[in-house]
């Protein structure tokens, strides 16, 4: 995977995948402590110790589904930010959810770019109209935020994955980033 987006894209799936109703995805670009940290929690089915334990392993996966035999989202991930002098945290109890927290030297030159998170975010939205995601991105002192929960009492009947509603999400997340990248230049 060429960038963090597509990684958040892969594990985000498999929360869904998993049965979560609430995704929250946070990143955090912390310039003065050389951070970026990437974290995926849900509240999906969970993984007992023993798959924990495992799941960062590539030729591990919870997937019955014939033909995938593999699990490689948390492995490259875990791949990625160690090869960017960081590490993964992975937290999770049956029954009650997962979160994935990975950390990455910032100015690392290793380092995946972040990606397109606007478009990786309209994905998951489209697909998954069914459940609320939560974004948070923040950015030195900067800080944005997306509750689909909050989009949808706006919206009353309007679907969440309506077209329109889909390009304002869209373009409100890219301008976002766009803003506080060229504050962070200055």
């Amino acid at each position: 995977m060429e960038d963090l987006s597509l990684h958040i894209l892969d594990i985000a799936e498999n929360s869904v995948s998993a049965g979560a109703s609430v995704i929250q995805i946070k990143i955090t670009e912390d310039i003065k402590e050389n951070v970026l940290l990437v974290e995926i929690s849900d509240n999906g089915e969970g993984m007992d110790e023993n798959a924990v334990k495992a799941v960062t392993d590539p030729f591990f996966t919870t997937k019955a589904e014939r033909g995938r035999r593999v699990g490689l989202g948390i492995p490259l991930l875990a791949q990625a930010a160690r090869e960017a002098d960081g590490d993964i945290s992975i937290v999770s109890e049956k029954g009650r959810g997962t979160t994935i927290k990975a950390r990455f030297q910032h100015d690392h030159i290793d380092r995946k770019p972040v990606g397109d998170i606007a478009m990786t975010l309209t994905i998951l939205i489209s697909a998954n109209p069914e459940i609320d995601f939560v974004f948070e991105y923040k950015r030195n002192d900067q800080f944005y935020e997306v509750d689909t929960r909050e989009i949808r009492e706006e919206l009353e009947d309007v679907p969440i994955n309506d077209p329109a509603v889909i390009k304002f999400i869209k373009d409100s997340i890219s301008k976002w980033l766009s803003d506080t990248k060229s504050i962070m230049l200055e």
